[in-house]
């Protein structure tokens, strides 16, 4: 597919976010819009919007490029992330109204001590900017090879050109902003879904149906494995106890996608959204697992040579972009920029958003409104942009891993004590001893770093797979609970 008419489509599209920024935005860009929109969003349209922040580029090409290896087997870790989302809906999101937070880490000041809080706020900040910039290094990679790569344009500009773009439509409205336009994007994210379908039947010249059943009765639709619990990674309860977990500490315990739902009205609104969210999220990732064992159907069927290929990443591009229609081409480039593109500007104004509060304290100015904190603002979210830019770069050099398995693994290391911080301050009346706190966040995940990679593996029969975010997680509450230096005062124990 000629790379000027891909461009085109991309600076079209951009154009289309631009526009509905402008409009969100030109009666008032303050620290309350950006932060929370006011608090006054309507939870349907965040329980739309969030499918397209929670699936990103991620699960658009690596959760169909990896059912060649792994068949339907990801669903397991989609049973999980549901457990996940309930558990948020009514342990997480009661806390978080009752306290009525615009950073959820301010929890952790109030219930553990200051240096919790920052350790807690630091490892989000540390999490989604290398979670983010995982995501969107995904899309550039792929935008890198089928568009720019024609005109001889360097990677960094290539990110570098995603990123202004995010940044000039998230700068001033924020979360107000991003709310319209993530509805927008998972409405084209689930269109390019349904179409990739259709072109792939169309292509084998099936039916929807006759291609769904093909698909069912095919191999790469078994999803449960029971088979060696030690040494599968994809084992049943390794991926639904992972899932779970994952899912509380990567949205529970995330700024990004709580703001979200802190920007309701009520509590019984964030509820029904994250209810909602939960159920079209499970369904979609069926839809996923579906074009991805349609894309090895349609494969095998043509005759089609993927040994040149360096990545199952590439799979679905490579199809859609270069042996189905222009049509079809067009309409994956719209999902796979629209899914990733909804996940990195979210991320920007999370960061910014956590920044603001937890480090410099803008929830505590007489006004947070004040011109000069909402220039301040802005100087946080450019900054944000070129640190992610960064951090894209260096993983261009470092990756040599599948991309969502580098997303999981990373995110299991720096998210556990996180998830151990929350777990301590939710499940026991006890005290911390606070100043040791940042060190017990860096301790577990070395711990398991090293026996993972100089005993377990090497030593053993036992593969860790997603569930090593719990591992991680209870030692940072064991070392919280062995220190521990006794009960709360009567009159903290709300907390």
């Amino acid at each position: 597919m000629s790379p000027f008419i891909l461009l085109t489509f991309l600076f079209v599209y951009f154009g289309m976010l631009l526009t509905v920024s402008y409009f969100t935005s030109k009666n008032t860009a303050d620290n309350s819009t950006f932060f929370v929109a006011n608090r006054n969003s309507k939870w349907y349209m965040v329980a739309f919007g969030m499918i397209g922040t929670a699936l990103s580029g991620v699960t658009f090409i690596s959760v169909p490029g990896a059912v060649g290896t792994s068949n339907f087997s990801y669903f397991q870790f989609v049973i999980g992330n549901a457990l996940g989302f309930i558990v948020i809906a009514y342990v997480l999101l009661p806390l978080y109204y009752r306290m009525n937070l615009t950073s959820i880490y301010t929890y952790l000041e109030e219930r553990l001590g200051h240096k919790s809080y920052k350790t807690g706020a630091m490892i989000f900040l540390i999490s989604r900017t290398i979670g983010s910039a995982f995501r969107l290094y995904l899309v550039a990679i792929i935008l890198q090879k089928f568009i720019f790569d024609a005109w001889n344009v360097p990677f960094g500009i290539t990110v570098a050109g995603c990123l202004i773009l995010i940044w000039l439509y998230t700068n001033k409205g924020g979360l107000k902003t991003i709310i319209i336009t993530d509805t927008l994007q998972t409405f084209c994210l689930l269109l390019a879904v349904m179409l990739s379908i259709y072109f792939m039947a169309d292509g084998l010249g099936l039916s929807m149906m006759d291609a769904f059943e093909r698909v069912k009765d095919s191999s790469y639709a078994q999803i449960v494995v029971w088979e060696d619990l030690l040494g599968n990674k994809n084992h049943f309860w390794k991926h639904v106890i992972g899932g779970a977990f994952a899912t509380i500490a990567m949205t529970g315990l995330d700024q990004d996608l709580m703001q979200k739902n802190l920007s309701m009205r009520t509590i019984g609104e964030a509820q029904k959204n994250m209810l909602t969210f939960t159920g079209i999220f499970v369904v979609i990732n069926l839809f996923f697992l579906a074009v991805g064992a349609l894309l090895y159907i349609y494969v095998a069927d043509k005759g089609i040579d993927m040994t040149m290929l360096r990545t199952p990443d590439y799979l679905y591009p490579e199809i859609a972009l270069n042996h189905l229609s222009l049509s079809a081409g067009i309409i994956f480039m719209m999902g796979l920029t629209a899914a990733t593109f909804a996940t990195t500007d979210s991320a920007l104004t999370a960061l910014t958003t956590s920044y603001c509060v937890d480090f410099l304290n803008f929830n505590k100015k007489e006004n947070p409104n004040d011109p000069r904190l909402v220039r301040q603002r802005n100087m946080v979210h450019f900054v944000f942009s070129i640190v992610m830019l960064l951090v894209i770069l260096v993983f261009r050099l470092l990756n040599d891993d599948s991309v969502v398995t580098a997303i999981f693994t990373a995110a299991s290391y720096t998210y556990g004590p996180l998830l151990g911080l929350f777990a301590f301050g939710i499940l026991t009346r006890y005290r911390v001893k606070d100043h040791l706190v940042p060190y017990f966040c860096v301790l577990s995940p070395l711990i398991w770093y090293v026996l993972n990679t100089y005993y377990i593996m090497p030593h053993t029969a036992y593969r860790i797979g997603f569930e090593l975010i719990v591992y991680n997680g209870l030692t940072t509450f064991v070392l919280l609970w062995l220190t521990s230096p006794g009960k709360l005062p009567a009159e903290r124990a709300a907390f």
